[in-house]
This record gives structure tokens, sequence and C-alpha cells, in this order.
């Protein structure tokens, strides 16, 4: 056995070893790659290596395996025995010194929640190996770009807290993009192709090289410099590979072709644009990217880009995949929702019922509570799923400190309380009722309610018994008549009475508040909310968390966060 096959057999058997006897070709293949940098060059060979070596060793029992592992002398970690989930930031593969990475979005829209999936890790590794941190911003299909996107993504990095060190925008750097394809072009590693789309495909799929991949670079250049005036589809730029690559989209892949749309950006400059795949290998090698961090979506787009890599010499970065992002009940596709903007389904980007990023702030999600999720996810190639119940657990954590508490009282019902002139001297007029804005942080200091027996009460707590005002006093409420029980919050424990907010009858201010779904609640809170400045968050004693949106003249608006 080789040094190779060994490799392989010490991944699978691993791989079996933390999924209970059962390896998974795929992951295997992921690891080898990743993990084992000079053995890239490789690939062709190791897939189907690695295919049979799975199938060998999931044909073996659990302790079959054990034998073999023994056997060929392969030490695998007590963790990968032990740990089957792996969270947080591993250190990343290769070299750690002059860290380059980037994050590359298209700018359809602001960034949503998947988004901070590579945002978050990207800044992270950047800051731990004081490494340099690129905004490419890749707006080279002009079907896919929405002008205030170019602002927006800045704006949302900003309230992650991912610091950039460098911006580009690709659609200034198609001159480089020509210059290379003439380079490609020069050195037989790229062609024109001219066939018909469909002629080439059935060609492609059935392992066949098309006529024009045998033009001389000077038949190719000639056409090159002809294919400006060409027509939509008469003509492309592809770079050879392997025509008999096992994954049919690898062979011979489009590097230009010809777009017939202005361009949001920079209008009619330019017909000739580059596909995605080549302009990201270009532009990472000269931006000196030494780790690529991309979804396992982007597996068989690395294996192409190698391809570019290889024709021109260059060194390959380090390509990380993380697997897919799965969340339950978030609108997140930036078309679907940039569509219900225009029909009015949505408000806005910022609209609570989206999964933007300036949506979740607009609610008072923290911003380190997504940094704090995306790296416990880490950058793991399973799939991994997160849910609002997740989000609001992580901010809850971050809010409890720092929010104050208020009353709020929704669907209010105005009770004038019988029998006080018993309790109180025969001059009583009112009682300023104290409570902390903050029952762990009593240094903030107070809120007080001026308590003249006229309140208001949550119209759902208008119900027959004993209730007590929280911090006030104890009434018995019946259909007719509320009137004076009691004082002491002792006493409202024997009675178990139920306790409740409230805020003064003539001492209030209206608040609605946008829920989750986008719907309206409106109720009185507390005067001293008028103190609050636009952004802050605090807690509504029994209804929740919210984030002050807006001032009127009348009323608080405020958008609810979560309970």
């Amino acid at each position: 056995m080789d040094d190779l096959e060994k490799t392989i057999y010490k991944h699978a058997l691993s791989n079996a070893v933390k999924h209970k006897g059962n390896a998974n070709p795929g992951a295997v293949m992921g690891a080898i790659m990743s993990s084992e940098s000079d053995l890239r060059k490789e690939a062709k060979k190791i897939g189907p290596m690695s295919a049979k070596i799975v199938a060998e060793i999931n044909g073996l029992t659990v302790e079959e395996q054990e034998q073999k592992i023994e056997k060929l002398g392969i030490e695998i970690k007590k963790e990968e025995k032990s740990k089957e989930k792996e969270e947080g930031l591993v250190d990343l593969p290769g070299k750690h010194k002059g860290v380059v990475m980037r994050f590359a979005p298209n700018p359809s829209g602001p960034l949503h929640i998947g988004h901070a999936r590579a945002a978050v890790p990207n800044g992270e590794y950047v800051d731990r190996y004081d490494g340099k941190l690129i905004l490419r911003i890749e707006d080279t299909d002009p079907k896919r770009i929405y002008l205030p996107a170019y602002d927006m993504l800045q704006e949302d990095l900003e309230w992650l807290g991912i610091n950039i060190d460098e911006i580009y925008y690709q659609s200034d750097r198609f001159p480089i993009y020509y210059e290379y394809a003439e380079k490609l072009i020069e050195n037989g590693a790229a062609y024109m192709c001219t066939c018909d789309g469909g002629d080439f495909k059935k060609l492609k799929d059935e392992c066949q090289e098309c006529p024009c991949r045998s033009n001389s670079p000077e038949k190719n250049m000639e056409i090159w410099n002809k294919f400006s005036e060409m027509e939509p589809g008469q003509a492309v730029l592809r770079i050879k590979t392997d025509i008999k690559h096992k994954n049919p989209a690898i062979r011979d892949w489009v590097a230009i072709r010809i777009v017939e749309e202005e361009h949001p950006r920079i209008g009619t400059k330019y017909r000739i644009y580059p596909m995605m795949n080549f302009s990201v290998a270009i532009d990472d090698h000269l931006m000196g990217m030494t780790h690529v961090l991309r979804g396992k979506d982007h597996l068989a787009n690395s294996e192409k880009q190698k391809y570019l890599y290889e024709h021109m010499n260059w060194e390959v970065p380090e390509f990380i995949h993380y697997g897919r992002l799965k969340m339950e009940d978030i609108a997140l596709s930036t078309s679907k929702a940039l569509a219900g903007i225009e029909e009015g389904k949505y408000s806005g980007w910022d609209d609570p019922r989206l999964g933007t990023l300036r949506a979740i702030a607009r609610r008072g999600i923290q911003n380190k509570t997504i940094h704090d999720l995306m790296v416990e996810i880490g950058i793991k190639m399973s799939d991994s799923a997160i849910s609002w119940k997740k989000i609001y657990g992580l901010n809850r954590n971050n809010l409890e400190e720092k929010a104050n508490r208020y009353f709020f009282v929704l669907n209010p019902k105005k009770v004038e309380i019988t029998g006080l002139d018993n309790i109180f001297d025969e001059n009583f007029d009112e009682e300023i009722i104290e409570r902390p804005l903050h029952p762990d942080h009593l240094e903030r200091g107070n809120r007080k309610l001026v308590f003249d027996g006229d309140v208001y009460i949550p119209k759902a707590d208008f119900t027959n018994g004993i209730t007590r005002l929280m911090d006030a006093i104890n009434i018995n409420i019946d259909e007719n008549n509320v009137s004076y029980n009691s004082k002491t919050f002792e006493e409202a424990r024997k009675l178990k009475a139920r306790i409740i907010q409230w805020v003064p009858a003539n001492d209030n201010i209206k608040a609605k508040i946008v829920m989750d779904d986008a719907s309206i609640v409106e109720g009185l809170c507390e005067i001293k909310c008028m103190n609050l400045k636009i952004g802050d968050i605090l807690q509504f004693e029994r209804f929740g968390f919210v984030r002050l949106d807006e001032i009127a003249a009348d009323e608080l608006i405020f958008y609810f966060a979560h309970k």
C-alpha cells in the first residue's frame, strides 16, 4: 500500500469512526482536499480511489474497521472518536502569517442573516491572525444588481462590527479580465468557441472536444479581437480543462460571454462580461488571497478555478467549504423580498418579517447575537439549522443586563378604585410609587409612577378576583366595582393574587408596537418612557423586549424583539 492509499484509508476510517461505522464519500474527499494541500493536484486520481476505499470500509463491521486501523498503524485522534459535532472556529489550514481573506457579496440587495455565515468568520479569522479583509463587490451580472445595495452592503457590515481594509468593485476591473483572457489565449489555455450552445453540450456530455478547441492561439486571438462586434451567443471564451472530467459542468467552462444589458453602475461601457469563476479566480490571485471561505455548493467552482490557477502557474489558496445554513421561517430570498417590497407586501428591507440584517437590527436583535451564533456554528462541512428560538435565546442573554424595565398596558381599560379614603389620610391626593429601572442594577435609579386611584390595566386582566397592582396596592375586581383590598405584597401572596402592570390614568403616553409578523398592537406605557432615545432597547414587563423606533407627537412607536 503506497502513501496515497494510506492517507485515503486514514481519512475514510476517521470518518467512519465519527459516523458509527458508515463513512461519507463526499466528506472523506472534502477532508483530504482541505487538510492535505499537497495532494490537491492528485484530485482526479483521489476521487475514484476514495470511492472504492469508502465502499470497502463501509462493508466492514465496526470491529473490523478498528482492526484495520490497528493493522495499518493509523493514529486516529481521540477527539475524532468522541466528538461528533464540532463547534466554534477551528484554526485555518495552511500558513497563518500574512492571512488575506475576502467577503464577496453580489449587490442584489442588503445583507441577510445567511450572508453573516460568511462575513463573520472572515472577520474573525482576520482579527485572529492580524490579517487583511477585503470587501469585493461582485457586480459582473447586470441583471442581479440593486443600485442602493452598493451602500447598504457596507452599512450592514459596519452594523455587524466587521472592519474592512480594502474595497473593490469588479465592474471597475473589466480591462484586467480582458488582459488575462488574452494571456490565456496566447498560452493555449483558453479558446474562443463559436459552436452552437446545444451542439457544444452534446459533445461535452459525450466527453468529446468541439472543433474550436484545436484552433491555434493566433486564430483564437483573431476571433477575440472581433468579439465585441458579435451578437450574444455567437461566441464565448472557454477555459480548457479535462474534457473527460467526471463532472460535465467542469469540462471547458465558459469564462467570458457577451451581455446585452445596461449595467446599473457603469451603463453600456462594456458588452463583454466575465463569468463568476473567471473574475473570482483572477481577483483572488491578484488580491493575494491566502484562504477562501465558501459554501460547499461551490465545491465544483473551486475545482473549475484550480484549472485557471494551474494554467497561470499561480499558487492555489486554501479553499475551505462549509455546510448549508438552514433557517426556519426566515425570508431570505433577496429577489422575493424585493418583489414583495415593490408589490407593497413588505414595508421595506427592514420589514420585521424579513431576514435582512437591517430588519433584525430594527427589532432590537444585537449584532453580538448574530456574531456569537455564527462563531458557534463555525465552518464545518455539515449543514447547520437555526431558528428564531435560538436567536432569541442568545439575544435575551445580551439584553437582560442592559435593558431597563417599564410598564406597558396592552388594550388598556380604565378603572377607578374605591375605598381608598379609609387607608390614606383624609387629605390623600396621590402617592408616588417608585420602581427600579433594573432589578439587578439599583444604581441606575428608579422610575416614578403617580398613584391617585385612577389607573389603566390590561383589558385581559380585568377579571373577577384579587389582583395586585405591582408595587402599589391589592384590589378586588368584580364586574361592577373595583375596590381596595389590602396594601402589602405579603398580603397579596397569602391571597394568591395575580400581579399585573398598570399605568396612572393621568400620567402616561400612548405606545404602538410593531410585532414580528408586522401586525400592530397598541396600549399605554409609563410617562418615563418619554426620556428614551430612538434605538433604545427596553423590556416591557410581562410583554417582552422592544426597541424604540420613532417618537411621535403623542405616541411612541416600538418594534417587538421577543419575549
